[in-house]
């Protein structure tokens, strides 16, 4: 991945804003809120801060270093959503068609009218359904399964965050259209194009596994549990669509890199300007998520700042257009548009919203008052 390396005042950016950014994490590190994380901070196609700290693994111990992967769970959500855009694009599909246009048997139950614009923003109906690992090797049964999702209420009636169940529908309706397996296609479309096929994964390879960031539970007793979920080698393979990837911090900056720049880069075209503009708006507006209790303010993948008074981890003080996303209680990553500013955090221990949400407002409105020009 090529990404050019400049000194923060070069980019307009404030050095002693991005280093005490830097020293929070370092803190937060030595206090044992977490082993390890990674911070990048890219403007107008460099990276103004790219830094690694702690231990990617305490036992056996390892340190974080560039090459080092983290889960970014529902940071995933956007990377699969970036392959619909794609897919929008070619006149192949449309945000208003419905789901069961392409997949026949997801009418099932009476869910024939969850549209593609439902299932981007949490509105889908179904946000408790679940896949069972044992579908995510068996194409078949997972079909079957998501075509058996029961929906809790008619779709588009309310927000609900959905945690994997809309993204394994997107995964079924990138299949059906495109004949692929879902992970090949937005490898194809999205993550190789960037740049980025050495530094994000929807499907850990065995190979790479040994650069994999253990996740953990908060400390306990002087031991750091593992996460039990992240610590399979099944969930590790399987590409979750809506929240198994693995990336670098700077990999997840080049991410929204190309979004703050229209759609390209490094002279590679993803999507038209038009497209980032219309799936980064606010689709929600002042609709309170049931799941989260905030106004979320959601687009066609990530979600915006707004104008709430209060916003999860992009920062207070950050512009309204100011758009991304979270993995739970470990991540968060986002753009500014009107700044060419694009910021991730990737760190290896599930905290509590609550904590994390904080620590991100933080780090997040320090990144925004380092602008100066």
């Amino acid at each position: 991945m090529q990404i050019a390396a400049e000194s923060p005042e070069a980019l307009g950016l404030d050095p002693g804003k991005l280093a005490r950014a830097c020293e929070i994490v370092e803190s937060h590190i030595a206090e044992d809120f977490h082993p390890g994380a990674q911070l990048a901070v890219a403007r107008n196609g460099r990276l103004a801060l790219y830094r690694c700290f702690g231990r990617a693994s305490v036992e056996p111990p390892r340190f974080v270093d560039e090459r080092s992967l983290f889960p970014i769970f529902s940071n995933t959500k956007v990377i699969t959503a970036a392959a619909v855009w794609t897919l929008v694009e070619e006149g192949r599909l449309r945000f208003s068609d419905r789901v069961a246009e392409y997949v026949p048997e997801f009418e099932a139950h009476g869910k024939g009218n969850v549209t593609v614009a439902h299932l981007l923003t949490h509105q889908a109906g179904f946000p408790s359904a679940e896949v069972s690992a044992e579908c995510f090797t068996d194409r078949d049964r997972l079909r079957r399964a998501v075509c058996d999702f029961r929906p809790e209420w008619e779709a588009g009636s309310r927000l609900s965050y959905h945690r994997t169940s809309a993204h394994w529908v997107i995964a079924l309706l990138i299949e059906a259209i495109t004949g692929a397996d879902f992970r090949d296609e937005i490898r194809r479309r999205v993550i190789a194009p960037l740049g980025l096929a050495g530094e994000m994964f929807l499907g850990l390879p065995a190979a790479e596994e040994l650069r994999a960031a253990t996740m953990y539970t908060p400390r306990q007793d002087g031991a750091w549990p593992p996460d039990s979920i992240e610590a399979t080698t099944l969930f590790k393979r399987a590409g979750i669509p809506g929240a198994g990837a693995y990336a670098t911090a700077r990999a997840m900056a080049v991410f929204y890199q190309m979004m703050v720049q229209g759609g390209i880069w490094s002279g590679v075209r993803i999507v038209s300007p038009r497209m980032i503009d219309y799936v980064t708006r606010d689709f929600t507006g002042d609709l309170v998520d049931d799941y989260t209790g905030d106004t979320m303010h959601r687009g066609l993948g990530p979600f915006s700042r707004g104008t709430s008074p209060t916003v999860r981890g992009l920062g207070a003080i950050a512009h309204p257009r100011t758009f991304g996303h979270s993995g739970v209680g470990t991540s968060y990553c986002w753009a500014d548009p009107t700044s060419g500013l694009s910021f991730a955090f990737l760190s290896n221990c599930r905290r509590d919203n609550a904590w994390h949400n904080k620590r991100m407002d933080t780090l997040s409105t320090l990144a925004h008052a380092a602008i100066l020009r």
